[in-house]
């Protein structure tokens, strides 16, 4: 027998003794975690506004005080030491959602959406919201009272450069697209982050959230949780939805890794469950509002929701540019739901054109939910890259684009033109690259109008038997015991400082730590652990896919029944309320007007404009614009004089757009006559166009025949423009090699006519 063989009982043995005393060292620790955790959530909810904001702040405007009281609050984010503010850069305004949970998650960290605002030089607020709302306030006033922060955030900045930028975070995402169409002069560039705005879509497999409405009966149970909890609704259940999608993390993976790594995972695990837990709640209407409005009946995405004054709200009407950041692997709001508003309001790029509007849309691989927004990684690269171009996103041309993110290389000759570690480049895009994503069909969309349609029924049942004796039984009382006796909130009460058996886990836990003995990860017991913790795990993976399946085919199956369909009175004209609506003809008939307008303007406008005009045709064989272009364009705008403000740079710069690609030869061939008009700022325009050429190389061989013609153009343009002075100056007839420069520029001319 081998010496290794025969000393193995003693290794085993040597490994359980090990294993077992980190094993009781972790458990009390744990344990102690879970007590600070009940600690800082009695702390949190006892403080009069909560949040988790690690940036410093001072209240600016109370919704309380307001005609229509709400309980929202907009605050100034103080700049932390080191940063320095650039007064004159337009300011972001960060929303959070309230979903269920406190506010503060878009400042939850230094590096984080409001961090990469300050990184940029951008002065920052954030509009939060308190635990308790208002008697009486509705969705249509928390609206009003965003409106008057944004008059505000404006009016405190007047020397800004275009107006707020403004985050919307989750359910603050169709928030703020709401208040941006029935609003939009309030708003410069859109962000919205994870933002589900359209409810049913989804890819069948995938997204079960999006079936638990038509599952429970429509919006009836709602309606009953708001009545229970006397005029309130208790936001924990919000998030009791969120945990029941991955029970596996829910259930075990988030305890046992505190568990397992308890030395160095305690922070990170305190700091997110302080906000996690931080449940507030909403009136009973607001709840009622969002069931009907958004979750089951979808009508901000279809353009059929409307204001208490029957005003609707289109979100056709927004002009600011909009940005959708979403990911593949968030399983609360995938990319369909994130983007499929695009499709139900659009036929064609050309369509989102017509009303003027800039979509960018951005989609990250494997990033979760809540790593949208707290990610480190995320916001040094995805949210940096958009607080830092801003200004690009506010001045691409109408259309689609997909922002692409790629990591700056070494030997990239253009490196000073490109700020932080990454080239954010904007590339053009057409629906179909959104249908590529998933999406319903047909038969998927009369399924989720026939919940939509049942739902109304239930509720209408609801109100007529049962709401009338109900809600006269609800006391405050009852509903407060009701919010304390939730899952989620007893599971920090368990652990609290006021049951006698915790208080002895703070001396415990620092008796532990003293003596600390952690075991080794080749320990076999530490491998076990592992293996079994994996077991669980792939065990609730497997109850959570074969749950969503059944809950997907049982969907399917009973709303894909055409005798309910005929029941519920879908079919023929009943259809028609949940399609999208048409390009109205009095808009398709002031957009003709428009487009008459803007060929007259052809030929108008100097060297500036022939500048913008040139590099839109050169670049748009390549259908994409990069910030290296944009940093040239910021120069070329400074040359082109003083008093050319962002805005009129904006509108000039879509204006030209809009004539290359409305009748490209002749906007084309105007180039040289404009040139002309101003020799030396003819000269500087030339130059900076060259930059950019240089700057941004061609992609394609089309792009660089162009290059050449434009090139020609520019500089027989300015060759006549000299010898135009020349001539003037000294009154002498032109010159032999003049009159050849002035034949090869009318030869020029002709052949684009």
């Amino acid at each position: 027998m081998s010496a290794s063989a025969a000393s193995w009982p003693l290794t085993l043995a040597q490994d359980a003794v090990a294993y077992w005393i980190d094993a009781w060292q972790r458990s009390v620790l744990m344990l102690d975690v879970m007590r600070e955790r009940s600690a800082r959530y009695e702390t949190h909810a006892a403080k009069l506004a909560p949040h988790v904001l690690t940036f410093d702040c001072e209240l600016m405007l109370d919704g309380r005080t307001l005609p229509r009281p709400v309980n929202y609050v907009l605050v100034r984010i103080k700049p932390p030491k080191g940063v320095t503010l650039d007064l004159n850069k337009r300011p972001f305004v960060v929303v959070d959602p309230r979903a269920g949970h406190g506010p503060g998650i878009g400042g939850f960290k230094p590096e984080s959406e409001i961090g990469v605002a300050f990184k940029a030089g951008h002065p920052c607020y954030f509009i939060g919201f308190l635990p308790e709302p208002i008697p009486g306030q509705t969705i249509e006033d928390v609206a009003i009272a965003e409106a008057v922060f944004l008059e505000h955030v404006i009016g405190a900045h007047p020397d800004a450069e275009g107006n707020p930028a403004v985050i919307g975070n989750c359910q603050a995402g169709w928030a703020v697209m709401l208040l941006a169409a029935l609003r939009p002069e309030l708003f410069g560039p859109i962000i919205i982050a994870g933002s589900p705005i359209s409810y049913w879509t989804g890819e069948h497999g995938k997204n079960p959230m999006r079936y638990t409405g038509g599952l429970l009966g429509g919006s009836w149970l709602a309606a009953l949780a708001g009545d229970l909890g006397a005029g309130k609704f208790d936001g924990a259940w919000l998030v009791s939805n969120f945990e029941n999608l991955n029970p596996a993390n829910t259930l075990w993976s988030k305890q046992y890794n505190l568990y397992a790594n308890v030395d160095k995972e305690a922070p990170r695990y305190l700091e997110f469950e302080q906000w996690w837990g931080g449940h507030v709640l909403l009136n009973a209407a607001e709840m009622q509002f969002i069931a009907d409005e958004l979750f089951i009946g979808n009508k901000l995405s279809r353009g059929h929701l409307a204001t208490s004054d029957g005003i609707p709200v289109d979100l056709r009407n927004i002009k600011s540019p909009i940005l959708v950041f979403c990911s593949k692997a968030d399983n609360i709001t995938p990319p369909q739901q994130a983007l499929g508003w695009i499709l139900d309001l659009y036929s064609s790029v050309d369509d989102i054109r017509v009303y003027g509007q800039t979509i960018v849309y951005a989609v990250h691989e494997t990033i979760g939910h809540l790593g949208i927004f707290v990610s480190g990684s995320v916001a040094r690269k995805e949210h940096d890259e958009f607080a830092s171009n801003i200004d690009l996103v506010d001045v691409l041309p109408p259309g689609l684009y997909e922002a692409v993110i790629t990591p700056k290389s070494d030997a990239e000759e253009t490196n000073d033109l490109i700020e932080g570690d990454y080239l954010v480049r904007f590339e053009a895009r057409t629906l179909d690259d959104i249908r590529a994503y998933g999406g319903n069909d047909p038969r998927d969309d009369r399924e989720f109008a026939t919940v939509a349609r049942l739902s109304e029924i239930n509720l209408g049942l609801y109100r007529t038997f049962v709401q009338p004796w109900l809600r006269p039984c609800a006391t405050e009382a009852m509903a407060d015991a009701m919010r304390k006796l939730h899952p989620l909130r007893l599971q920090y009460e368990m652990f609290s400082n006021k049951t006698p058996y915790m208080q002895a886990f703070d001396w415990m836990a620092k008796s532990v730590r003293d003596a600390r003995l952690p075991t080794p990860k080749g320990n076999v017991f530490w491998q076990a652990q592992c293996h079994v913790s994996d077991a669980i795990k792939t065990t609730l993976d497997a109850y959570r896919d074969a749950r969503d399946e059944l809950f997907e085919a049982t969907f399917h199956t009973v709303y894909g029944s055409p005798l309910l369909q005929a029941i519920v009175g879908l079919g023929g004209a009943g259809d028609e309320a949940y399609r999208p609506q048409p390009i109205t003809a009095a808009h398709a008939a002031l957009v003709r007007e428009h487009i008459a307008h803007i060929k007259q303007r052809v030929a108008e406008g100097g060297p500036r404009e022939a500048a913008l005009r040139a590099l839109i045709y050169l670049r748009m064989p390549d259908g994409a614009i990069d910030e290296r272009g944009f940093n040239v364009l910021r120069a070329l705008r400074r040359e082109a004089g003083k008093g050319y403000t962002l805005e009129e740079f904006k509108r000039v710069f879509r204006e030209q757009f809009l004539l290359v690609l409305i009748d490209e030869r002749r906007a084309v061939a105007a180039i040289p006559g404009m040139l002309a008009k101003e020799p030396d700022l003819a000269r500087r325009m030339e130059a900076a166009v060259r930059r950019m050429i240089d700057a941004v190389p061609a992609k394609t061989e089309e792009a660089q025949a162009r290059i050449a013609e434009v090139e020609r153009l520019m500089a027989l343009a300015v060759n006549e423009a000299d010898e135009r002075v020349a001539e003037v100056g000294h009154k002498q007839p032109p010159s032999g090699a003049l009159r050849r420069a002035r034949i090869h520029v009318h030869a020029a001319r002709a052949k684009h006519q």
